[in-house]
This record gives C-alpha cells, sequence and structure tokens, in this order.
C-alpha cells in the first residue's frame, strides 16, 4: 500500500508530506482547489510522462516521494532483483522533474530508467478516472484481468511454458534447415576441408607448446655451451678436487687426537666436495636434455608451420582449428546422415507443437467459460451504477494461426452505452465518466485478483448523484476491504464511505502574491463540517450539518 507522498514544488504545491492509511480516503475540496495536481503528482512518481510545466514557477526542480509498504512475495521486488536492485519491505518511488526538462527516478536511492519505473508502478497503484490516459488499461491488460477471475494462472503458465519448448524446436528445426542448405551448396569445399583438417588434427594448445619447443632446440647450442664452460670451470686441470681429497684424508687421519678443534674443518672440506660432485651431475643431466637431433627441429617447424597455413586458410587462430574441424564435420554430417537429425528435429516440433496446440485450446475453452462469467457478474453491478441500459461483453478472438506465449485469443473488453447501439470497445465507447464507473465495476467484480495493492479513482461520481453516488461509495467502501483505495471526489455520499477524509484547498501566501495547494486530514468535527459543505454548497446550513451526521452514522 502507499503509505506517504511527499511533494516539493509541483506546481502550486511548494511542500506536502501526507500519510495514508489501509481502506478508503477521500480527497475532497472546491473545484480548482488543486486535487488535479495532487493527481499529476502522484503519476509524475509512478511513471508518467515528465513535463517541465509541472515544476512550480521559481522552483530549479520538483519532487515527488512516494513510499510503498509491500509484501515480501510482491512482483515489484522480483523485477528489481533482476535488475541488481535491493529492496525489501519498503519501497521508495524518488522521481525528480527539473526545470530545464529533463527527469529521472530512483528506486531506494538507486537510479532505474523511467521504463523500468514504469513496469514496477503498474504491480504497485493504478489510477483510474476521468480520461484514458489515467484508466491504465490496454487490451493486453484486459486478458490478464479475465485470467485473473477464471483463475487462469496454471493454465497461462503451462501454455507459456509449452509455447517456449515449441519455439525453441522450431527455431532449432530451421537452424539445422538452413545448415542443410548451406552444407549441401558448400558440399565439396566441406568434403575437402573436413578430409584436410583430419589429416591435420589439430589439437589445442598445441601451437604454444610447439613454438616453446622449436626455440628451445634452436638455443641448445647456446645453452651446451654454457653448460661446457661451467664443466671445465669445476675440473680447472684435474688437480683442485684431488688436492682437496688429500688434504681431507690427512686431518681426518689427525681428527681423533686433535680435540675437536678439526671437526668443523673436516665437515666443511667433506660438503665442498659433495657440492662439486652434486654440480658436476647436474651438468651432466643438462648436457643431455640439450642433446636434440635436427631432424627432430625440422619436423615440429614443419608442424607448426603447417598449422599456421591451415589457420590462416580457414580464418581463424590455430588454437580454434579444432572446433572449425568440429563445425565442419556437423556440417557434412547434415548432408551424409539420410536426413536422420533432419527428422529427429522435426518430429521434436511437431510433438512440441501439438502439446502447445491442445493446451492453447483447452485455455481458449477455459476463457470462453470465465468470459460468460465475468459478463453476468459485471452486468449485475451495472444498474446501481446508472449504467442499467447497458451492455458489456468480453469479445474473444481466438486465432490458432497467430500463437503466443499466452495462449491464441486476443481478448477485449467491449460496451454498449445505449440500447440499441453496437458493442465497442470499452475505451472508445464509454464517456469519462461511464468508464470510470464501467472500471468500478470491474475491480469490484475481481476485488483483488489481478489488481495492483492500491487503487485511486478520480472523480469516477461525477454528473451522478443520490442512490447512484451512495452505490459507488458503497462499492469503493467493498473494494477498501481488500485494497487500499484513494478516491478523489465531489460527493458527499461518497466521502461519507470513507475511512479517511482530506480536505484539498488553495490559500494565498506573501500578501496574496502566491497561490499554495495545502492537504490537510480531517477530524471527526471538520469532516462532519466538509461533508455538510459538500451537500449545501458555499453557505453551510444547520439542515446540511444535520443531514451529514446521518451519512456518517449511516457509514460508521
Amino acid at each position: 500500500m502507499l503509505t506517504a507522498l511527499s511533494i516539493r514544488d509541483i506546481v502550486l504545491i511548494e511542500k506536502l508530506d501526507i500519510s495514508l492509511e489501509r481502506g478508503l480516503t477521500v480527497l475532497t475540496g472546491e473545484t480548482g482547489a488543486g486535487k488535479s495536481i495532487l493527481l499529476d503528482a502522484l503519476g509524475l512518481a509512478l511513471g508518467a510522462r515528465g513535463d517541465s510545466s509541472l515544476v512550480r514557477n521559481g522552483a530549479e526542480r520538483g519532487v515527488v516521494t512516494a513510499a510503498f509498504a509491500l509484501p515480501k512475495a510482491h512482483a515489484a521486488f522480483a523485477i528489481l532483483k533482476e535488475q541488481g536492485i535491493d529492496a525489501e519491505g519498503e519501497l521508495v518511488i524518488r522521481r525528480i522533474q527539473n526545470a530545464d526538462g529533463p527527469s529521472r527516478a530512483a528506486i531506494n536511492d538507486q537510479p532505474v530508467s523511467l521504463n523500468l519505473l514504469r513496469q514496477i508502478a503498474v504491480a504497485l497503484a493504478e489510477i483510474h478516472g476521468q480520461h484514458a490516459d489515467r484508466a491504465l488499461v490496454d487490451v493486453g491488460a484486459h486478458r490478464r484481468l479475465l485470467d485473473a477471475f477464471g483463475g487462469l494462472d496454471q493454465e497461462v503458465q503451462e501454455v507459456g511454458a509449452l509455447w517456449a519448448r515449441a519455439s525453441a524446436a522450431e527455431t532449432a528445426l530451421n537452424d539445422h534447415r538452413k545448415l542443410m542448405d548451406r552444407a549441401e551448396a558448400e558440399r565439396e569445399y566441406l568434403e575437402h576441408a573436413t578430409e584436410e583438417l583430419r589429416l591435420l588434427n589439430p589439437i589445442e594448445g598445441e601451437e604454444a607448446k610447439l613454438a616453446e619447443a622449436r626455440q628451445l632446440m634452436m638455443s641448445s647450442e647456446q645453452y651446451a655451451d654454457a653448460l661446457s664452460e661451467a664443466e671445465d670451470a669445476l675440473a680447472g686441470d684435474g688437480t683442485a678436487v684431488a688436492r682437496l681429497n688429500a688434504a681431507l684424508r690427512k686431518l681426518e687421519r689427525r681428527r681423533d687426537t686433535a680435540g675437536g678443534r678439526l671437526d668443523h674443518v673436516c665437515s666443511a672440506l667433506d660438503r665442498v666436495l659433495a657440492e662439486v660432485t652434486e654440480a658436476e651431475r647436474a651438468i651432466a643431466e643438462a648436457q643431455r636434455t640439450f642433446i636434440f637431433d635436427p631432424k627432430e627441429l625440422e619436423k615440429s617447424e614443419e608442424r607448426l608451420f603447417a598449422l599456421r597455413a591451415a589457420a590462416r586458410k580457414f580464418k581463424c587462430t590455430v588454437d580454434t582449428l579444432a572446433n572449425v574441424r568440429e563445425r565442419f564435420d556437423t556440417e557434412l554430417k547434415a548432408i551424409t546422415d539420410g536426413g536422420g537429425r533432419l527428422k529427429k528435429l522435426e518430429q521434436e516440433f511437431k510433438i512440441a507443437r501439438e502439446a502447445y496446440d491442445i493446451a492453447a485450446e483447452k485455455l481458449s475453452d477455459k476463457r470462453r467459460k470465465t468470459a460468460k462469467a465475468l459478463d453476468k457478474a459485471v452486468m449485475a453491478e451495472l444498474p446501481p451504477l446508472k449504467l442499467e441500459r447497458a451492455r458489456f461483453e468480453t469479445h474473444i478472438e481466438t486465432d490458432a494461426g497467430k500463437p503466443g506465449s499466452q495462449g491464441i485469443d486476443r481478448i477485449e473488453f467491449m460496451v454498449a452505452a445505449n440500447p440499441g447501439t453496437p458493442l465497442a470497445p470499452l475505451m472508445k465507447v464509454a464517456s469519462g465518466g461511464e468508464l470510470a464507473r464501467f472500471m468500478l465495476a470491474l475491480k469490484v467484480i475481481l476485488a483483488s485478483k489481478g489488481s495492483a495493492p492500491t487503487l485511486i479513482f478520480d472523480e469516477i461520481d461525477t454528473g451522478v448523484g443520490g442512490a447512484v453516488a451512495d452505490a459507488i461509495g458503497a462499492r469503493l467502501a467493498r473494494l477498501a476491504e481488500n485494497l487500499q483505495v484513494l478516491a478523489v471526489t465531489h460527493s458527499p455520499q461518497v466521502a461519507a464511505s470513507a475511512r479517511q477524509h482530506m480536505l484539498i484547498s488553495k490559500m494565498e501566501e506573501v500578501a496574496g502574491k502566491r497561490m499554495v495547494t495545502r492537504v490537510q486530514p480531517l477530524s471527526t468535527t471538520s469532516r462532519r463540517e466538509e461533508v455538510a459543505r459538500m451537500l449545501s454548497g458555499a453557505q453551510v446550513t444547520e439542515a446540511a450539518r444535520a443531514q451529514a451526521d446521518e451519512l456518517l452514522r449511516g457509514r460508521g
């Protein structure tokens, strides 16, 4: 639900902060007090087109902030999560409209695009009123409303999954057919290329290993020379090691009588002789590793050059030659497997499409039955709303030749506002007030099914009074049992049905040089006075106050 609305510098509203409750909230006030400004501001927060004319004269920017408290499972959180935006519990939308034109939006202080804002807003609130641009209803929404009324969400999901499966199978089939056509046109080339790559047998990573080995072999003579120099340095004239050995043996013969004074010297000489021996062994081992056959070098070079030539020929890297070979093999098999793969894909697509067709047909049948029940329920709601001569019908156009993820039906609500006139689309036939009352009837029937948690109705009681206004108030109150409902109204009957009543007024400031709009919640006493004003006009009479008391008691 919408818990708070904050407005700064929008048209006549300089600063406004209001808290909203569950149930039915009405906003009333004199004509021109600024009720439409309030809805324009809310619409801005819900993704309506920005307009620099909305910014209050003299201000650099206008800001609207709307806070919503939502359950964890609300669809808005799933949409935001997909976009990498963290949100839980409370969702705060901020829309900033600059006086120089551009606007921007943020959700929980994280910038979002207007497209994402509108996608989120549809799941948060709906504005229904005198104008089509506020009805927030399109033909696509009609299908969703019908499915919600019939509890067909599971069937719709099943049809969507089958459509995805059939579409994937069709794509695979079409891709294979294109592959076959291309392969057939290039058969000779494919056969030659496949055989060439089969004989070459490229291996991923082979180029780097060959290049390293080639470089090593080409430098082997230099490495061997360096090792020979090290060997000569250790061996010298051959007398150094012999002299060290003779000295060590002489010292070891006198070691026992030296009282330990020769132990360190003997150990050091022994280590030197051991290290020299180890160095000689390491040099000999290294020398063996740098002995290369010139034929081996030639063979490595030929292999490396062959791989690189093939890569140039097939316009790829050496490391991807194996992938190219695999692709050529696949394309060649497409025309040499006797059509086996094609037949398999055709069968898979046939099975998937038949399953979709069956499910879509069943869904279509259920929608037709649901449509009859919805039409009957809506028709029952119309007489009390002064639409007793109107007709409402859910038109379903089924075309198996135009399948989609939602089935094979195009669904649109049709009405005939007057007797003898043909049914036509709801949005084109109904007048402003009629459209709003049709929407009210639909919402009452659908209750919380397929509806945003907050509904805003803008002067849906225009042009009616008495029993009709009373019926509208009663239906808004019924809606508010499951949803949050905000209603801008001129009807005292509707106002008396509310749980929360707010007064919108326009006041002069700064020595009468500037007009500002104010919104204030009404107490029990001030509410009685406002309902009495709505009943009697500018001059509130005691009779009007008594009638207001009666209205308020009747809905208490």
